[in-house]
């Protein structure tokens, strides 16, 4: 089966589509063992990941769509990630038509706490002068609240020589591209549901 996965990244540039779109891929790849692989449509917002997704699972009869997009606050253990969506300020997004909750997924509690699960990489991506103790060191990813993730990488790269401090476009996707998938998985529950159902649709 083909899927397509609406992913909210890369903003209002193109530049920045391109490297959302290929830093998923390669951490697909990765990640999956199958040699077929879910297209990835960069879409800029949240909001228009969305409405997107919203299109695409009306329009396309034999693709399976998903919706991914962060989280952006903790998820509530015992509710669907669609109930996440409709009752997060900002968002009160209605499951579409058509869809189950296999379509929606999250990145909790954003795109890097995934980075959290393989700290080597940040140490080995930035280089000399960062700073691993300003990282946090919660082993549950999902819980770690997303000003602190960003606070943390900002802290951990403030003396770094070459990278320079860390940057949501400048290198957000291309440390997607090397961290290691199966440590993501083991470290967040809601990414292993992701790539479960990936592996399911894709066989």
């Amino acid at each position: 089966m083909k899927v397509k996965i609406y992913v909210a990244g890369g903003g209002d540039q193109t530049r920045l589509k391109t490297k959302c779109r290929k830093g998923f891929q390669t951490f697909f790849k990765k990640a999956l063992p199958q040699s077929n692989m879910p297209s990835i449509i960069a879409c800029g917002s949240r909001q228009d990941a969305f409405d997107r997704f919203c299109i695409a699972i009306r329009q396309y009869e034999n693709t399976f769509c998903i919706l991914l997009v962060d989280s952006e606050a903790p998820v509530e253990r015992n509710i669907s990630r669609w109930a996440h969506l409709r009752n997060r300020p900002g968002d009160q997004w209605e499951k579409p038509d058509g869809a189950d909750e296999d379509n929606a997924h999250l990145m909790v509690q954003c795109m890097e706490s995934w980075f959290m699960a393989d700290k080597e990489c940040l140490d080995k991506f930035f280089g000399q002068g960062f700073s691993m103790k300003a990282i946090p060191r919660n082993p549950n990813i999902e819980a770690i609240p997303k000003a602190d993730i960003f606070n943390g990488l900002k802290n951990a790269t403030r003396k770094t020589k070459t990278k320079g401090k860390y940057g949501k476009g400048s290198h957000s996707f291309d440390i997607l591209t090397k961290i290691d998938p199966q440590k993501v998985r083991g470290a967040s529950e809601h990414a292993k549901k992701l790539l479960k159902v990936l592996e399911d649709k894709l066989s």
